[in-house]
């Protein structure tokens, strides 16, 4: 069986109107392209909040999804996204309204990841107006922006709406608090009848609460509650250097100490990822690397190598670390550290699984350390100091 009544998990962690959870992608009865695709991103197993809010999604129900960040809300929305629209309709059937542009950006990247083998367009409206104007003209399936520039597009005559089929707000109490609950109402209120509204939220206020009565009709509401400190299960560590230069000399003792493992390397960007795949590689250790510019095929080969063991060691980018799920990961090393915090779950999180242990070694600087305190403060934890010259041993992972 996949399917689990909701009585059979922790009450105090889930609470749901629809009563059953999907415990894997295969049982999701996903188009196989699309399965190919999240495969290829790097997930192998729902987090809870994806095995409870995919389903009723792709049903087509109305649905409220309440979890913290990092939790895999934004893969769970994109899912159903590409799951439910008609690759052959040459229109916007999935509107994504999100507080910001960034994250309009990031949900663009992760949906053309995860929809990778799918003949699916998606556009985010960042301007100038004139670049979005000459895309929507090509029909995109899915188009993606803040509120008050998705309206500019509708009233504009840019962007039709009459095909559309599901309407996301994700961040919803953010884009309320941003001041944009007038021009939410009225793109809602533009869509086809038998829309479906998303609502996606780390938290619930009055004013979301309100938009939900006004535009939902009998909504599933999810809330995955997790009362642990959020990186709890992960032994944080950082090695301090003296200059940014000495930090490959310091990865090659590391490696040396504890030999070769299953082990993820964060580098901040694609110039210093490929600079670091070349200085490893030169020193005889077989690496993959994976970026945000690599297409799906790329990506599911350099997947599949590093899930079966034949690379052991995976250098990635920001741009993928939210996408990068294998269970056999015990170490997570960031040779840069992220600028946001937020990130910093993302990356280390691949490091402690579905309740498994895991470690990170963070790379830092002098000038590292200001992040490094910022990511203590905003996850209430604390880093502790590993001497170079320490062997990482099997007991730290």
């Amino acid at each position: 069986m996949t399917d689990k009544r909701l009585e059979d998990i922790e009450a105090t962690q889930i609470k749901s109107n629809y009563n059953e959870i999907t415990e894997s992608f295969d049982a999701m009865a996903l188009d196989s392209n699309l399965l190919r695709g999240v495969f290829a991103y790097g997930f192998e197993n729902p987090s809870t909040v994806q095995r409870l809010a995919i389903m009723p999604m792709i049903n087509g129900y109305d649905v409220i999804a309440q979890a913290q960040s990092g939790t895999g809300k934004t893969i769970a929305f994109s899912i159903a996204i590409l799951q439910r629209i008609n690759p052959s309709v040459r229109a916007c059937q999935a509107l994504v309204l999100t507080p910001t542009r960034e994250l309009a950006q990031q949900i663009h990247k992760d949906i053309v990841a995860t929809g990778g083998f799918m003949d699916i367009q998606s556009h985010t409206c960042k301007g100038p107006a004139r670049e979005d104007m000459k895309a929507l003209e090509d029909g995109p399936q899915v188009v993606i922006g803040t509120p008050g520039r998705i309206q500019n597009m509708i009233q504009g005559g840019v962007l039709r709406i009459d095909n559309t089929k599901m309407l996301v707000l994700d961040e919803a109490d953010e884009v309320l608090a941003r001041g944009f609950t007038e021009q939410i109402h009225d793109t809602i209120s533009l869509l086809p009848q038998s829309a479906q509204v998303i609502l996606v939220s780390a938290t619930m206020s009055q004013d979301l609460l309100a938009v939900s009565t006004k535009f939902m009709r009998d909504a599933v509401h999810i809330v995955v509650k997790n009362d642990e400190p959020p990186l709890v299960g992960i032994k944080q560590f950082y090695i301090a250097v003296d200059e940014e230069d000495f930090k490959l000399d310091v990865l090659s003792q590391m490696y040396e100490a504890m030999g070769i493992f299953q082990t993820i390397i964060f580098c901040s960007t694609r110039r210093k990822l490929e600079w670091l795949t070349d200085k490893l590689t030169s020193r005889d250790l077989t690496i993959s690397a994976m970026h945000g510019d690599m297409d799906a095929v790329q990506r599911c080969g350099i997947m599949d190598g590093f899930r079966s063991g034949s690379s052991r060691i995976l250098i990635a980018t920001d741009l993928l670390a939210r996408g990068i799920d294998v269970q056999q990961i015990s170490l997570v090393i960031n040779f840069d550290l992220p600028s946001d915090p937020e990130k910093y779950m993302y990356r280390v999180g691949r490091g402690g699984k579905s309740g498994r242990k895991g470690a990170t070694i963070s790379l830092v600087t002098a000038n590292d350390m200001c992040t490094l305190r910022k990511i203590e403060q905003f996850y209430s934890t604390q880093f502790e100091e590993m001497p170079v010259n320490e062997a990482v041993s099997s007991e730290v992972i």
